[in-house]
């Protein structure tokens, strides 16, 4: 994809954030807090209340993710931090750590329907390794899925697909599901 930019979301761009996921907040008022908040805090807060608490790591100066631009319109998403961010991950015995190694995780994807299926997805893969490795880190880690459909629902595939992590250049480093394979991308 062509003219594409990538930025770190930051209070700046927050308005960004906002446009790109709609008043629904991307997903049934996920606003990307699925991976971050107890269950029964994330169902509590789906709407506004996650609105806020996303607002609230911008405002403590973490990073949350990257947005990418189409002509400088807000055209995807890529949430990616340190592992130790997403007490989901954690609370997950098919996505726990395949090792001791610190890994940043991208936990999920959401791109403008105008953009998808057009490599958007891979096209943030790639900036995101570039800018974890502008952080310091040295392995990034994925949780896409292996649909067993050739096609299935943007709802399912908030994770990215396996393929398109394939082709930003991960590895798959183990499954504990048939549908959920881990991935690595490490950077030298």
């Amino acid at each position: 994809m062509k003219d594409l930019e990538f930025q770190p979301l930051t209070l700046e761009r927050w308005a960004d954030f906002e446009r790109l996921f709609g008043p629904r907040g991307a997903c049934a008022g996920c606003w990307c807090m699925y991976w971050k908040l107890p269950r029964k805090e994330f169902n509590a807060g789906q709407g506004e209340g996650n609105r806020l608490a996303q607002k609230a790591i911008l405002a403590s100066g973490r990073t949350p993710g990257l947005l990418a631009y189409m002509d400088s319109v807000p055209a995807g998403w890529c949430a990616v931090e340190p592992r130790q961010a997403y007490s989901g991950l954690a609370r997950s015995r098919i996505l726990a750590p395949v090792d001791e190694t610190p890994v940043w995780s991208v936990t999920c994807f959401f791109v403008d329907r105008r953009y998808r299926r057009q490599g958007m997805t891979i096209a943030l893969l790639r900036a995101v390794v570039e800018y974890v490795k502008t952080q310091g880190g040295k392995v990034v880690e994925g949780y896409p899925t292996e649909p067993k459909q050739a096609k299935a629902p943007p709802v399912f595939i908030y994770t990215g697909t396996a393929s398109a992590f394939r082709q930003a250049g991960f590895v798959e480093v183990g499954r504990r599901s048939e549908t959920r394979p881990i991935m690595h991308y490490y950077i030298h």
